[in-house]
């Protein structure tokens, strides 16, 4: 038997990507932004796209569009409200729910998965949306739309097939503890048998351009060293990293961009999609600065494959309950 999913934040497709690669059936995307939904319906073609906010959507209209409720309800909600890279974060935890306005989306998640009633949901986002009082305050909201059983399941990229270290919070009404592979891979395993860029048989691969100021600086980096620092909510962040090729990367973000272990160069938004484990037949499209962007958003396929086996365990279960 073949599940059904849906991902609200579709984004580039990283979280569905991992369900597809584990053998569901990918429905449905929600996603805003232009550039992330064409990547998203070119790689997911046999899949709805909803080009929408969240906001906007309701569980019957993607209900109508598939014809029948999801067996699974994905989404990573966007995370600046929460996370400490951003200066600006609000002071209170549960003003960054309950006011700011992105935090909010995540709201809008439980919403969608009140009215859709999956079996199974997964909400992806950084750790600290689970700051001070936020744990207790998701518990109520999923439990006021009808599921009482919730689990907080921190995870590790690294630990599941992907080149770059990443920590976040999966948050479900199942737990979610999969298999960890044999070995971390490093950067050398990820882009060391790429061809230089400009290579037409690799999507994506293609020299970025960057100022002569930041060559300069980059030619003085040995490994580890970064460009330049930038201030968050709770200390400054590394931007313009040299990688180590022995070691995983740091953790993808949109606004990061890394420098080649061994070239003098920043690298292609195809070495950076095979930091997270995207495969090279993942396209992405848009603007170069939105395609790092959809990158650094998404949920590393590896780490989702891995989420997407114990989903597909759970489905399998007889006496399987949703609450």
């Amino acid at each position: 038997m073949r599940y059904t999913v849906v991902d609200l934040f579709a984004g580039a497709g990283g979280f569905s990507r991992g369900f597809k690669d584990a053998g569901f059936d990918i429905a449905l995307g929600v996603e805003i932004d232009a550039n992330a939904a064409r990547t998203y319906s070119y790689n997911f073609p046999d899949a709805v796209m909803i080009v929408d906010d969240v906001r906007n959507v309701r569980g019957e209209d993607i209900i109508k569009y598939i014809g029948d409720r999801p067996d699974v309800v994905i989404g990573g909600s966007p995370c600046e409200a929460f996370t400490e890279t951003n200066p600006r974060r609000a002071k209170d935890p549960l003003d960054r729910l309950y006011v700011d306005e992105l935090g909010r989306l995540t709201l809008e998640f439980i919403r969608l998965i009140g009215e859709l009633r999956p079996r199974v949901f997964v909400l992806e986002n950084v750790v600290h949306i689970m700051d001070g009082p936020l744990r207790d305050a998701l518990i109520n909201e999923f439990a006021r739309v009808g599921y009482e059983r919730i689990f907080f399941n921190v995870l590790h990229a690294e630990d599941y097939g992907t080149p770059s270290v990443r920590r976040r919070v999966f948050i479900s009404n199942i737990p979610i503890r999969p298999e960890k592979s044999s070995r971390v891979l490093t950067v050398w395993d990820a882009i060391g048998d790429l061809p230089e860029p400009g290579d037409p048989g690799i999507p994506n691969h293609e020299y970025v351009t960057i100022s002569d100021r930041k060559i300069r600086g980059i030619t003085r980096l040995n490994w580890d060293e970064a460009l330049y620092r930038f201030r968050g909510a709770t200390g400054s962040f590394r931007n313009f990293v040299r990688l180590n090729p022995w070691k995983p990367a740091p953790t993808v973000m949109g606004s990061v961009r890394f420098v080649h272990p061994f070239e003098d160069r920043v690298l292609t938004v195809r070495e950076q999609a095979r930091l997270m484990g995207f495969p090279d037949n993942h396209v992405f499209f848009g603007p170069k600065d939105s395609q790092f962007n959809q990158i650094g958003e998404a949920v590393p396929p590896p780490l989702a494959r891995a989420i997407a086996k114990v989903v597909l365990k759970h489905l399998g279960t007889d006496d399987f309950d949703i609450t």
